[in-house]
């Protein structure tokens, strides 16, 4: 099988994308320093859609024999304004494009934030509204479309509308297209108050990227604690993210999933809150559990 590991730098969000301290270039320099072979993007990263600028970074990626197999993405399909949607229909075409300049497999997709005037029913039709019409245009470009079971955009007032398993079924439901498929997050299902496992069994034959995340119980929390909390809003106190491999989340039982399933997308980290020492740590824990479970002869 061919599933390879690449890294999202989810400790620098703010380097890259808010105070500039850290440029695109930067962080592909350190994650050439990671046993990997691709770096996650998030659009939010690149400071021009210029071509010389993009030509630039393709070549900083060719010289560290990286491949940019995702764009991270957040389009915004709940907006009550029919104009906002349609911007976010376009944004998210350009952000195709930028997918296929880089040679990626994939592309994510979120429903949009849960704005409180917004009900189920409208949300649900306009999300898989938006999407019937993306899947046409990612086809075209050879890239799938990755919803993922998220929580909440970091630049974002509200979280996900799809946060909650059924939610997000019904919307991928109605859209039962190739060119749609799932980047599975376990962590994420924590915070929604659901199963990792169940999350995963629900949408197992769709998923065609994981971010490979972990989340820990804070000193003084217990297991008890976070089975009755709601879904979040914000982070919620208990938990803190980590390293993977040491916190909530089964590895063993989920790599045994996808591994049923046929699985043979990329896993990328989703970790670095501790700095680099805790993406080295990741990888060392990825590396022999993908080849005990993903290599020919797993």
């Amino acid at each position: 099988m061919n599933v390879q590991l690449a890294a999202f730098p989810k400790g620098f969000m703010d380097d890259l994308c808010v105070t500039r301290s850290m440029s695109l270039f930067d962080w592909i320099e350190l994650g050439g320093e990671l046993e990997i072979e691709g770096l996650e993007f998030y659009d939010g990263f690149l400071e021009s859609r210029d071509r010389p600028y993009l030509e630039k970074v393709r070549k900083a990626l060719e010289a560290r024999k990286l491949q940019m197999p995702m764009l991270c993405c957040s389009p915004d399909f709940t907006h009550p304004d029919p104009e906002k949607r349609r911007q976010q229909i376009e944004k998210e075409k350009a952000w195709i494009d930028l997918v296929a300049f880089f040679g990626g497999k994939t592309c994510r997709v979120l429903s949009g934030q849960r704005f409180p005037e917004v009900s189920r029913s409208d949300g649900v039709r306009w999300v898989t509204g938006c999407l019937r019409e993306l899947v046409e245009y990612a086809e075209q470009k050879n890239v799938i479309l990755a919803m993922e079971n998220h929580y909440k955009d970091n630049y974002w007032h509200y979280p996900e509308f799809a946060q909650k398993l059924d939610v997000f079924v019904e919307i991928l439901d109605g859209v039962p297209s190739p060119w749609l498929g799932v980047n599975y997050d376990p962590s994420n299902a924590l915070l929604a108050g659901e199963d990792p496992i169940d999350i995963l069994e629900a949408v197992k034959r769709r998923i065609v990227s994981m971010h490979a995340s972990d989340r820990y119980l804070k000193p003084g929390h217990t297991a008890e604690e976070l089975a009755q909390s709601a879904p979040a809003v914000n982070y919620p106190d208990i938990l803190a993210h980590g390293v993977i491999g040491r916190g909530l989340n089964d590895y063993d039982r989920i790599f045994s999933i996808l591994r049923e399933v046929g699985f043979q997308g990329w896993i990328s980290i989703e970790d670095g809150v501790g700095g680099m020492d805790d993406l080295r740590a990741s990888v060392a824990f990825l590396r022999p559990k993908m080849g005990e479970y993903f290599s020919e002869e797993g």
